[in-house]
């Protein structure tokens, strides 16, 4: 039997930072979105997701 080494990398923990970052930016990005706009433009661009999913919404 050999005796294994455990490695470590930094990798991992860079990619979690990373990931950790850029939905905070996101998330971040959406309230300022929508916060500043209107509520009938925000209405209208979920209603027309809506459809282009085909999913009916009346």
């Amino acid at each position: 039997m050999t005796p294994q080494t455990l490695t470590t990398s930094a990798l991992p923990q860079v990619r979690d930072a990373a990931g950790l970052t850029f939905a905070a930016l996101l998330g971040l990005g959406l309230l300022f979105v929508a916060s500043f706009s209107q509520a009938a433009v925000m209405h209208d661009m979920a209603h027309d997701q809506r459809h282009a999913l085909a999913f009916p919404c009346h």
